[in-house]
């Protein structure tokens, strides 16, 4: 059974942005979807993130062009009217979080990769960093 994570915002800027230190992590991570080792979901709420935050490094084609490749590896799921209730409602310090959170959840995913996993102490699903991940392969 191919194995399914939901991966948060802040992995996919360190991929698309080519942050440092934690590029490596999130290259070898979405190379293992490239591969068809593993199957990688986001929200549809990264991708205007993703698009502002690119636009600020990137111009606004270069940037589209890193989303439309990007896309490829994905699969994208809406944020349902559901998981924005539960994220308002939630002890969430950080929205964001919640409704990426929350959307794992809807979705019967139960492991979402972060790099901010202080966010998500009151998860009741695995959360771990790209680079904890990577280690189960």
């Amino acid at each position: 059974m191919m194995k399914k994570v939901f991966v948060d915002t802040d992995i996919i800027i360190d991929l698309l942005a080519m942050r440092e230190p934690h590029y490596q992590f999130s290259a070898r991570l979405f190379s293992k979807a490239d591969e068809g080792d593993l199957k990688i979901y986001v929200s549809s709420l990264s991708f205007s993130n993703l698009n502002y935050i690119l636009s600020r490094q990137y111009s606004a084609a270069q940037a589209r062009k890193k989303l439309l490749t990007f896309k490829a590896l994905v699969t994208v799921l809406s944020v349902s009217d559901k998981s924005v209730e539960l994220a308002l409602n939630s002890d969430f310090n950080d929205f964001e979080d919640a409704l990426q959170y929350f959307t794992a959840l809807e979705h019967k995913i139960t492991t979402l990769l972060t790099r901010n996993l202080k966010d998500y102490k009151k998860a009741n699903i695995s959360v771990l960093t790209a680079e904890q991940y990577l280690k189960s392969f």
